[in-house]
């Protein structure tokens, strides 16, 4: 049985933690200081202003700052700053058992996918492919923060993972099926096959979204997928934004998706605002959800947090 974190309310305490890549100085305290500013205490991170090359600190002080998080009574969200590369070095330095038995609200996107994932794998916990402490600023899009606050601040169900007005989701193969959600970021996942971490996709609808690749490369993850049986039994495949991917060889993402996954005959929807781009849907990794290609509807079944 999955685990449900508790209910977000204003007046609770965010930790933050930088799990990936170095964040400037100045971008993480604009973040805080939105957060500050709508409500929230914040609590930081011993590595989260840590630079060392293209890691923050070592896997080490990374996974450490992040079970701090999960031991601190006090701290209701963990808010990783950013993604980036290292996200998948702290994994084995990460107690499970503490964790489930702590369980916070965990969001984020790009690479920290891979630990949203994993923490639904190895604790029960569910986690929120949503938003990062980068995007707690001005300029962002209302409608992410409402699809965040909604998932993690209500216990009620079912409710509707939409897209922004004006973005129609597409459904191309035909199907209705029910399972829990996973995936996020495609090179993140492809880079953890053949290890102990890498994503369960038996009897789950799958979400896929990639950022800045050209389309050749975003076949070659796809087709690592396939060849590793991540399709063979996964339920359903909602493909999110390929933002900023370039067409490669006359193809384009919607050709790669039409020619290579609808021939899967796996029940088919894309176009879901997701992660890198503008508009970002806040889909809840762990969650029962019902994917109706007829109507272009999906549905979570379930509360996502607890009251």
């Amino acid at each position: 049985m999955v685990i449900k974190p508790p209910r977000l309310q204003k007046g609770d305490t965010v930790g933050i933690v930088t799990l990936g890549s170095p964040l400037a100085a100045n971008r993480i305290n604009e973040g805080i200081s939105y957060l500050k500013s709508i409500g929230y205490e914040v609590v930081v991170g011993e590595h989260v202003y840590s630079a060392s090359g293209f890691l923050a600190a070592t896997p080490e002080q990374m996974a450490s700052d992040l079970m701090n998080m999960f031991e601190n009574k006090k701290v209701k969200w963990i808010l990783p700053a950013r993604g980036g590369v290292g996200v998948e070095g702290i994994l084995p330095y990460l107690d499970f058992s503490i964790i489930a038995q702590n369980p916070k609200i965990v969001s984020g996107y790009s690479d920290i996918t891979i630990l949203l994932n994993v923490l639904y794998e190895y604790a029960q916990l569910i986690t929120f492919q949503s938003l990062l402490l980068i995007d707690f600023k001005t300029n962002t899009p209302k409608y992410n923060f409402d699809q965040f606050f909604h998932a993690t601040s209500t216990v009620t169900s079912p409710w509707q993972i939409t897209n922004p007005p004006g973005v129609a989701l597409r459904s191309l193969v035909p199907g209705n099926v029910s399972g829990p959600i996973v995936g996020g970021n495609l090179t993140s996942f492809v880079g953890t096959l053949g290890t102990s971490f890498e994503i369960n996709t038996d009897g789950k609808i799958i979400v896929l979204e990639e950022t800045h690749e050209p389309i050749n490369t975003v076949y070659r993850y796809l087709n690592h997928l396939l060849l590793a049986k991540k399709f063979d039994d996964c339920l359903g495949i909602i493909m999110g934004e390929c933002t900023n991917c370039q067409a490669a060889y006359g193809k384009t993402y919607t050709d790669l998706i039409n020619q290579f996954l609808v021939p899967l005959g796996k029940p088919l929807m894309s176009n879901l605002a997701t992660a890198h781009g503008r508009f970002k849907a806040t889909i809840p990794i762990g969650a029962t959800v019902n994917m109706n290609t007829y109507n272009r509807t999906m549905t979570v079944m379930e509360p996502t947090v607890s009251p």
